[in-house]
């Protein structure tokens, strides 16, 4: 069996200026192609908020709400509002049937959280999918299509300094890994940290 194709290695350059980069970082990533070896460049450089960035707005929209919802879960809030708690299963839910009930129920349960939350942003960057963002019934406004990666760049960097500021460099490497291991078509899943 081949091996699946890297969902990061698309054209770079439509993604750049999502990225918001200062000129050393848009200087690592001159004549990279595509996203997968602007990444290699940005992680190689410690540049991981950036990287992370990248990521957010490369991988497909169902996978990279995935990954937010496996960063979320992989750092435990154990004082998570239950509001919060349901925006994740919300967004995961989006994320197994991303029909126009699911992404609606995930910006609802977002909107019950209070958007304080990577959960609650993961279930933002389902709703920013697709569709439209007016309310049912009405003309259709659709979601710009750099949103989601918008809503899941702020959750995974929420998810990166939850409660301990000082792991963000090691979460940014575990979060690196899930987000390879879903490009290459695994579930990226991993472990939660212990309290």
């Amino acid at each position: 069996m081949a091996d699946a194709p890297n969902k990061l290695a698309v054209p770079l350059a439509p993604l750049l200026p999502r990225l918001e980069l200062d000129g050393a970082g848009a200087a690592l990533l001159d004549g990279k192609p595509d996203a997968a070896g602007a990444l290699d460049a940005l992680v190689a450089a410690d540049r991981l908020p950036d990287a992370m960035r990248l990521i957010a707005h490369a991988l497909p929209k169902r996978e990279v709400v995935w990954w937010a919802c496996m960063c979320a879960r992989a750092v435990p809030d154990p004082a998570l509002p239950a509001p919060d708690a349901e925006a994740l299963v919300a967004a995961e839910t989006w994320v197994r049937k991303p029909d126009e009930a699911s992404r609606r129920a995930a910006m609802a349960a977002a909107q019950a959280s209070g958007f304080r939350t990577p959960e609650a942003w993961a279930a933002v960057g389902a709703f920013w999918s697709g569709g439209s963002m007016a309310p049912e019934g009405q003309p259709v406004v659709p979601p710009a299509d750099h949103l989601t990666g918008v809503a899941v760049a702020g959750g995974i960097i929420m998810a990166a300094i939850r409660h301990k500021p000082e792991l963000a460099p090691a979460r940014f490497a575990r979060f690196l890994e899930s987000a390879r291991e879903i490009a290459a078509g695994g579930a990226g899943r991993l472990p939660p940290e212990e309290a």
